[in-house]
Parts: structure tokens; C-alpha cells; sequence
């Protein structure tokens, strides 16, 4: 009897074990993944001398993360920055104008913390391109596009089985300057921040 009750006493640890590597399996990001981004906000700062002032737009877009092992990854990102109505301190005062429309896209590589938890935290970078759409109100008289940079990191929540999650997200996004840029944004080189919250929904496993 000792025998058949230390044999049912290993197989339902085994049957335990076998359970909780399977849940920590299912848990963590997937192979692919997309990021849908309904809100967010981009910052850029004062430019050279205050001569042209900072601005906070509206941002949403989306993302495709590929993760090659629970360590590496890479993500293109499709985001949007959409101009608000504003007070802009100009040097010669302030001016009440909406703010030019703003569309971003990147490539970047992604250092995910190497766990099968629920919680992914991570740190990425990546260089992409940042096109200013015309606005007027500001002397944008059409659109130009400028080389960029980022940096930065975030967590991945992932909901049981890891289908799908939530993500918040924080950059700092680098403008390269471009003598031919008005004077509003890219004539000397802007520093930017981004923050979004997103939703993860696991493609492929």
C-alpha cells in the first residue's frame, strides 16, 4: 500500500510539474506579434536657443514585432502624431495655431528580459524616418521628411495564455537637422519624447 500511494504521490507531481511548464510555455511573447497603438502622445522640445518652441501632439499607429528567441527581436512601427491646437511661445510671442500633422516609421531591435513570465520588459533602438506634413499656420509650406533615431524601453503584459496584452512604451526620438527645413521644425536638430499605450495581440506562437 505504501508503494501505490508513493507512486500516485509522484505521478501527480510529475502531472503538476508537466502543468506548470505548460502554463510557463504558453506565457511570454510570441513568435510574431502586433502592436495596435489607439493612444498616445509626442513631445518635442524647445529648439536652439528657444528660437522655435515645443509642441505636444496626439499619437496612435501600430507595430509588428519578430522575435527570433525569447532574447532578440526586431519591430517595424508605423506611427502617427497628429497636430493639436496650441499655444506656441515664439520668441517674438505667443501664438494660439494647430500643430503640424507628424508620421513616423522605424526599424528597431528589441532586448526582451529572458523570462516566461507575464511581464516582459524590454529596451529597444532603431533609426526610421519622420515626415512633417505642410502646415501654414506655422510656415510649413509642404511636407518634408527627416532622418531619426530612438531609444528607449517599455513592459508587455501578456493575459493568460498570451494571445493578446497590453504595453506601455516610452522613446527618445532624435531629429536630424536639415538646412532646408523651415524654420518651425528641422532646421536645427530636435529632441523629442514619445509615450504610448498599446495592445499585444500574438499572431503567431
Amino acid at each position: 500500500m505504501k508503494r501505490w500511494i508513493a507512486v500516485m504521490v509522484l505521478m501527480v507531481g510529475v502531472a503538476g510539474v508537466r502543468q506548470a511548464n505548460a502554463q510557463e510555455s504558453a506565457a511570454g511573447p510570441g513568435t510574431v506579434n502586433v502592436t495596435v497603438i489607439p493612444g498616445g502622445a509626442a513631445f518635442f522640445v524647445e529648439g536652439k536657443d528657444s528660437k522655435v518652441p515645443s509642441f505636444a501632439n496626439y499619437g496612435l499607429g501600430a507595430g509588428v514585432d519578430v522575435n527570433f528567441n525569447r532574447f532578440v527581436g526586431v519591430e517595424a512601427e508605423v506611427t502617427g502624431a497628429l497636430g493639436v491646437t496650441q499655444n506656441l511661445q515664439f520668441t517674438s510671442g505667443t501664438v494660439n495655431a494647430k500643430t503640424p500633422n507628424l508620421l513616423n516609421y522605424s526599424g528597431n531591435l528589441v532586448i526582451s528580459a529572458a523570462n516566461h513570465s507575464a511581464v516582459v520588459p524590454y529596451v529597444t533602438g532603431g533609426v526610421g524616418g519622420l515626415t512633417v506634413f505642410n502646415q501654414l499656420a506655422v510656415g510649413i509650406a509642404q511636407n518634408q521628411t527627416f532622418l531619426t533615431g530612438n531609444v528607449g524601453g517599455g513592459v508587455k503584459w501578456l493575459y493568460g495564455s498570451g494571445r493578446w496584452g497590453l504595453r506601455g512604451d516610452y522613446r527618445f526620438v532624435t531629429v536630424r537637422a536639415d538646412d532646408q527645413a523651415p524654420s518651425f521644425f528641422g532646421r536645427d536638430t530636435r529632441y523629442g519624447h514619445r509615450v504610448y499605450g498599446g495592445v499585444v495581440i500574438n499572431a503567431v506562437r
